[in-house]
């Protein structure tokens, strides 16, 4: 089955948070997410309006994963896929499409948080795309990596 891929809508949130519960490594349930500010409502209006740019991957028209960055920042706020999907090209994809949105905006650095443990797959992920590390940490204790589109 053929992966789609298209610019995420207010709509797609749903679908977003419900993946985000489902994914193999990082999840947050709904819950978890609204502890932390993250709701239907913010994300949706962040969509609407722009601040939060991002891509849906889609099969059969089902959403399959996601990846939205900031617009203000620069920030890859979240990258997520079902397990099913891994492998298969969708997350470098998604990355690379918001990466290209957040640099005709203007940025010539990007950045994110990821897990400092080589045992989860974001940690090599990322790194093997040419993020680099800063040698700093988030509040979540994440390192924050770099990337210079």
């Amino acid at each position: 089955m053929d992966i789609v891929y298209r610019a995420a809508r207010a709509q797609d949130v749903a679908a977003c948070i419900d993946i985000r519960g489902k994914t193999r490594e990082n999840a947050f349930s709904e819950q978890d997410l609204a502890a932390v500010g993250v709701t239907l409502e913010s994300w949706g209006a962040a969509v609407r309006d722009g601040a939060l740019p991002g891509y849906v991957a889609t099969v059969q028209g089902r959403i399959c994963g996601y990846c939205f960055g900031d617009r203000e920042t620069g920030e890859i706020v979240v990258l997520a896929l079902l397990p099913e999907y891994e492998g298969r090209g969708a997350g470098k994809t998604l990355l690379g499409l918001v990466i290209r949105d957040l640099k005709e905006l203007g940025f010539t650095r990007l950045f994110l948080g990821c897990a400092t443990d080589p045992a989860v797959r974001s940690h090599g992920f990322y790194r093997r795309l040419g993020w680099r590390s800063t040698g700093t940490f988030d509040d979540a204790n994440d390192e924050v990596l770099e990337y210079f589109p």
